[in-house]
């Protein structure tokens, strides 16, 4: 059965064009143009994932998904616009899965969608099914990694990451010491052949080494190698 995706956006355009990506993937789509209408028909009919805006009238994004939560672990991504990092940290914080700044390519949206769908998918297998197939955690020094169940922690805190984020980290965490370039995460990271400017990399060690610096300010387990990549410290 097709996956079913709740799209919540003010804007019209988007929430046609988004639409058309979505169907083109085999998904079914709800539109709603505010929160206040799709809390009302989420709550008697949930999606398997919503695309939301955060900034609507009568209700936004973030209101939307924090009434969400207190019925429904339906994932969520946000779209946000790029003076909204103060939004995305507290959406994130509240259970949102990831979010997208605009302008965003449709291309990676739908892989995007497709990375937190697969991974809902491991979550919601029944429990003999999901210890048979389900991957090992991973635990490098200070650091324990669940991709299972998306569960990051750091000296036993727990951190929030986005699905990108934590791909990125997964990476690198896997080899420590070993050189990872940026082509090589935005190959694990971005899939499907979308283009993605090799800053973007730059962006999100940026956010893994803050998220993470937020709990222990002494955290440097991530190395930069100038002109070359980016490496996870051998503990």
């Amino acid at each position: 059965m097709s996956a079913t995706i709740a799209l919540v956006d003010d804007d019209r355009n988007i929430l046609t064009s988004v639409s058309i990506a979505m169907q083109a993937e085999g998904y079914v789509t709800r539109l709603y143009p505010d929160g206040e209408a799709a809390l009302k028909a989420l709550i008697e009919n949930p999606a398997d994932l919503g695309i939301f805006d955060i900034k609507m009238p009568r209700m936004d994004g973030l209101e939307l998904l924090r009434r969400l939560r207190e019925r429904s672990d339906m994932p969520v991504i946000f779209l946000t616009s790029k003076d909204e990092e103060l939004d995305e940290a507290l959406g994130l914080a509240m259970g949102a899965d990831d979010y997208i700044t605009k302008p965003f390519s449709q291309r990676l949206l739908v892989a995007r969608v497709k990375a937190i769908l697969r991974r809902t998918a491991v979550r919601s297998r029944p429990v003999e099914e999901e210890n048979r197939d389900e991957p090992e955690p991973l635990v490098r020094g200070d650091l324990e990694m669940d991709p299972a169940r998306h569960h990051v922690k750091w000296k036993g805190k727990p951190v929030t990451l986005t699905v990108t984020e934590f791909m990125i980290l997964e990476a690198l965490a896997t080899r420590p010491g070993v050189v990872r370039t940026r082509s090589q995460l935005m190959d694990i990271a971005y899939q499907d052949d979308i283009y993605v400017d090799d800053r973007t990399i730059d962006s999100h060690i940026k956010r893994l080494r803050r998220k993470f610096r937020e709990i222990d300010p002494e955290f440097s387990a991530i190395d930069t190698l100038y002109g070359a990549g980016y490496r996870f410290a051998d503990a």
